[in-house]
């Protein structure tokens, strides 16, 4: 069975944020530092070459694949940052609840458990904190922590 590539590295994220090129994505990846600091009370590890997360939990499918990767984070990315919010991959109650919020977040795209947002200056941060939460919550649920 194949092992995960995206796997946590010794990079430190001050240093990996402080990389970030671009100046806006490098001030609001500080921001939405900050915020997955303070819902999750977790200290962020850098998985793989640009994703910042926070906790990790242990999945097993049913195929046997099993593997441990982040709760909840983040990836400065060139194009948009992305939100990695599984929660409501994993659960309807929290899917039906992200569908409340993404109502109210602004301007965003999405993938399956992953939200883009271009700059922070188009979003409700109160909304986006609201949804970290809510997805957190949900993953300590699904996945109680060891």
């Amino acid at each position: 069975m194949a092992e995960n590539k995206t796997k946590p590295t010794s990079v430190e994220v001050t240093e990996f944020i402080e990389s970030v090129d671009h100046a806006g994505r490098r001030e609001d990846a500080k921001v939405l530092d900050a915020l997955f600091r303070r819902v999750t009370g977790e200290e962020p590890q850098i998985w793989g070459p640009s994703m910042i997360g926070y906790g990790t939990y242990h999945y097993k499918y049913d195929s046997g694949r099993e593997g441990d990767f982040l709760r909840t984070g983040f990836s400065p990315c060139k194009a948009k940052h992305s939100v990695y919010l599984m929660g409501g991959y994993c659960e309807d109650v929290t899917a039906k609840r992200n569908e409340e919020l993404l109502a109210k977040l602004g301007k965003h795209s999405r993938g399956k458990s992953c939200l883009y947002i271009n700059k922070l200056a188009d979003i409700n941060l109160n909304v986006l904190e609201e949804l970290v939460r809510v997805n957190w919550d949900a993953m300590n649920r699904v996945y109680p922590p060891v």
